[in-house]
């Protein structure tokens, strides 16, 4: 199924407006397609859960297809945080339904606790809450986590799903929320948004636990390359001095940055060449003069690998007939060039900036 396709479900199944099987007035709780999104998993998984160890939702609503209540998808959230860490389904399931069983059995027994209570001022999900099928206030500690450990604070609810998807190591499921992100915002807004405080939230977590989360950072890091690719259109044909040169200064290797702009240019249609990470300088050089570019894109992520006598060699290239000489314009780009400004070279803070700047130097 191609990416405009789900999208297109996706969004019938979420406004209420769609007339698929699932679809249904709003307020009467979420669609199975709707939990998987909210919890990054597939739709698959959460029937499975359902059929398989009964954490399906609480009560009928009537018709062949029931809704999730706030109460049923904090069990599956509670779910995905327990598989998140290597427990096993049934073991987790297990957990989760002793745990809700020792929480209404109490709330059976007594009497409704009133507002002040600590719980209720702190803005816990109480036993009673659960039952009533009111959504819960989360407090400080539910708003700042996916789940999963991972502190994302005020983001879009597409970052919380592709962080736990990524935290489970769930190929398809990681690939179907990056791709729907993408379709649905456009691949600056996606960027911006929802993937890069994803990433940040996933190398803060890297940093912090003493390198434990490497391999979920490398595997975030490629889904994400991969969906970058399949979201841009074909290159465009190269056109005499309209190319764009993207390439990581030496000692560089994130490259990450660099193919979000390749694509968002390639939607634009600018002829874009790509040259990835920790080009040695000869190389870039070289590039430089056999594309003769409009422009040239230098990222570093590190102040150690940021280089102005570089940056200013480059802007300083010439090439074309006597009389008519012309040089690119650099731009100086991640958060490497962060106080080490290089006089009359661009320095866009941002993706949609850098667009921009290509955008107004590069000749259509």
């Amino acid at each position: 199924m191609g990416v405009h396709e789900r999208d297109s479900r996706g969004r019938h199944e979420r406004d209420g407006r769609g007339r698929g099987p699932e679809s249904a007035p709003v307020g009467v709780g979420l669609t199975t397609g709707e939990v998987a999104r909210r919890l990054g998993v597939a739709p698959t998984t959460v029937r499975t859960w359902d059929r398989r160890y009964g954490l399906g939702p609480a009560a009928h609503t009537g018709g062949r297809h029931r809704r999730w209540t706030p109460g049923d998808v904090a069990r599956l959230e509670r779910m995905c945080a327990l598989t998140a860490t290597g427990i096993p389904p049934a073991e987790a399931a297990r957990t989760v339904l002793g745990e809700a069983t020792q929480e209404q059995a109490p709330a059976a027994r007594a009497a409704p606790a009133p507002p002040e209570a600590a719980g209720e001022a702190a803005g816990e999900e109480t036993p009673a809450r659960r039952d009533e099928g009111v959504a819960p206030r989360p407090s400080l500690r539910a708003r700042s986590r996916a789940g999963s450990g991972l502190r994302l604070g005020d983001v879009r609810q597409e970052c919380k799903g592709i962080a736990r998807a990524a935290l489970r190591l769930d190929a398809s499921a990681l690939d179907e929320l990056l791709e729907t992100a993408i379709a649905e915002h456009g691949l600056v807004a996606a960027w911006t948004e929802v993937i890069m405080p994803t990433l940040q939230a996933v190398g803060r977590k890297w940093e912090s636990s003493g390198e434990k989360y490497v391999e979920v950072e490398h595997f975030l890091s490629w889904h994400v390359s991969g969906a970058l690719r399949r979201a841009a259109p074909p290159t465009a044909a190269d056109r005499p001095g309209a190319t764009v040169v993207l390439a990581c200064v030496p000692g560089e290797n994130h490259t990450l940055p660099l193919e979000v702009l390749a694509a968002a240019l390639a939607e634009r249609g600018l002829p874009v060449r790509m040259f990835g990470g920790a080009l040695p300088v000869e190389s870039l050089v070289t590039a430089v003069r056999r594309t003769g570019p409009a422009a040239v894109a230098l990222w570093a992520q590190s102040r150690t690998t940021a280089s102005r006598p570089l940056a200013q060699h480059v802007a300083a290239m010439e090439w074309g007939v006597r009389g008519a000489r012309r040089k690119p314009v650099v731009l100086t780009i991640g958060p490497g060039w962060s106080g080490r400004t290089v006089p009359g070279l661009p320095r866009p803070t941002g993706l949609a900036e850098a667009v921009a700047v290509l955008e107004t130097v590069v000749p259509r």
